[in-house]
């Protein structure tokens, strides 16, 4: 009787759902896709964070394709000079980055958009090279 009993307590706190959860609204969804660009791919191989190591899905991450001078400005003219070519082209650094979305709101990569901005999915407008 008394092991029935305390059964029976324990067996209280597990009900079932009110039937009114069903016809409860759906949850608002902050972005179209959620942060993703998936679409029915089920799994996506993940990167690592340039900045932070983290390994975040290849389709979240913000990635940046960073072209650069493998020396800077001032070491580019020491070179230049010391140099026995009158024309040589320097080779460049081609880095194809990935930040995770932590990582590229903290270094300013990306900015947070008010709700109507995070609408416009056409890419900023790129800077003008002479």
């Amino acid at each position: 009787g008394e092991r029935l009993l305390s059964l029976a307590r324990q067996t209280q706190h597990h009900r079932a759902p009110p039937p009114y959860a069903a016809r409860t609204r759906a949850m608002t969804v902050k972005r179209r896709a959620h942060g993703r660009n998936k679409k029915g791919r089920g799994h996506v191989h993940r990167v690592r964070c340039a900045s932070t190591g983290k390994a975040i899905p290849k389709d979240k991450a913000i990635k940046r394709f960073v072209v650069r001078n493998i020396v800077d400005a001032s070491s580019m003219r020491d070179i230049r000079d010391a140099s026995a070519y009158e024309s040589y082209a320097l080779p460049k650094l081609y880095i194809k980055q990935y930040y995770c979305i932590e990582a590229a709101v903290h270094q300013r990569i990306v900015r947070s958009r008010s709700r109507a901005d995070r609408r416009i999915r056409e890419p900023p407008a790129r800077f003008q090279r002479r």
